[in-house]
């Protein structure tokens, strides 16, 4: 049986190499990156059959990663790994697409596990996360969307990219955008969330894991 094609995605640079170390013998490792933009370009590119993935990253958080992946190349089946253990993003990551969610303090005993249950379609949960929290995030996968999954994806990007200290011109170059519609979704965003300064922005975004900056 041929080998998996596995993306990595992590903005640490050791994470990326010590899962390249522990999946070359058993998968063949197609690529690497370090923010969830690259993730998009690289996976389009590569056509990987799964995608190893952590959630805060740079540029384009792992959970909208996913969910921008899953209408662009739905195949890959896709593995979180990373520290959160919060009932909130076990719930977002399988809301996003996932088919496994690990924890990077077990990841060097689990990850082969999880990718031997998701190539065979199945999932797989990282032991690490206690009964009760797995059958309260399958349950609010049921229900409605927290306020967060209510922002429309343009203006999740943009809070982003706010937490990460660009300005108007720079999210807008990033975004494709003109500076003055991204003036108006940073307006609209603020308005919703009940927001009125930037500093409020990024503290929502560090609380929500949309930014790298809060691992």
């Amino acid at each position: 049986m041929s080998k998996p094609r596995v993306l990595l995605a992590d903005d640490h640079a050791l994470v990326l190499e010590g899962f390249k170390k522990l999946l070359e013998e058993h998968c063949q490792v197609v690529g690497s990156v370090e923010d969830g933009r690259a993730l998009l370009d690289a996976a389009k590119r590569l056509q990987p059959d799964i995608v190893v993935l952590d959630i805060s990253m740079p540029k384009l958080n792992g959970l909208d990663a996913a969910r921008r992946l899953r209408k662009m190349i739905p195949q890959p089946r896709l593995i979180f790994v990373t520290v959160h253990a919060d009932q909130d993003y076990v719930t977002q990551a399988f809301k996003a697409g996932a088919s496994a969610y690990l924890l990077k303090r077990s990841a060097g005993s689990e990850l082969l596990q999880a990718i031997d249950a998701v190539k065979n379609d199945n999932y797989y949960i990282t032991s690490l996360i206690a009964k009760d929290l797995v059958q309260a995030a399958i349950a609010d996968t049921a229900s409605g969307a927290d306020g967060q999954d209510r922002l429309p994806i343009r203006q999740r990007e943009i809070l982003q990219l706010v937490a990460e200290g660009l300005t108007l011109k720079e999210i807008a170059s990033t975004l494709g955008l003109s500076p003055k519609t991204v003036e108006y979704h940073k307006a609209k965003l603020m308005e919703q969330l009940g927001l009125h300064t930037t500093a409020e922005l990024t503290k929502y975004a560090l609380a929500h894991g949309l930014t790298s900056s809060s691992e």
